[in-house]
């Protein structure tokens, strides 16, 4: 009878300490934004990427428990508003890119949400702010990938740090 108590009480706490790691396992609180300089268009153009369960967690804290990432247009463009009010650009005279909001999407796990705004004439270093969940959770981390003519510089948010400044190659005569 002692040994049956014993193996009760370690099949639940074994349940218990399953159920709380993979309660944590499904926010990431990770995201990717590319920034692609488009030499076609002219344009920088700006993709951020992250995980829908992250979004709809990040949402509902926010904007309250009816937000609804999957089934709202609303909380998918309020979301995608937030984002864009925490992402920043500056030249390297510490002028901010004017950065136009494009749209977003669900495409599978990720929710994308998209900017662009026309390339300054002698862009040589990029002052990149992205605190978007970051103030939510401090563990949250954003990557920056900076693509230029084949070239990609990459920017991390983790921790304290607010700003990265990253040096910009010449584009080819």
């Amino acid at each position: 009878m002692r040994v049956l108590l014993l193996r009760w009480r370690l099949l639940i706490a074994g349940t218990l300490l399953l159920a709380s790691l993979t309660a944590g396992a499904h926010q990431q609180k990770e995201s990717i934004t590319r920034v692609l300089f488009n030499p076609r268009t002219g344009n920088v153009e700006v993709m951020h990427r992250f995980l829908v369960h992250d979004a709809e967690h990040a949402v509902k804290a926010i904007f309250g428990p009816d937000a609804d990432i999957l089934g709202s247009e609303t909380s998918r463009r309020r979301f995608a508003e937030y984002v864009h009010e925490r992402f920043l650009m500056k030249d390297q005279d510490g002028v901010s890119l004017p950065l136009t909001p494009v749209g977003y999407e669900i495409e599978g796990r990720f929710l994308w949400v998209y900017a662009e705004a026309p390339v300054p004439d002698d862009l040589t270093a990029l002052t990149l702010v992205h605190d978007a969940l970051r103030d939510l959770w401090a563990d949250q981390v954003n990557l920056v990938n900076v693509d230029r003519d084949g070239k990609t510089v990459s920017a991390l948010f983790a921790g304290a740090g607010r700003e990265v400044e990253i040096q910009l190659h010449p584009v080819p005569e």
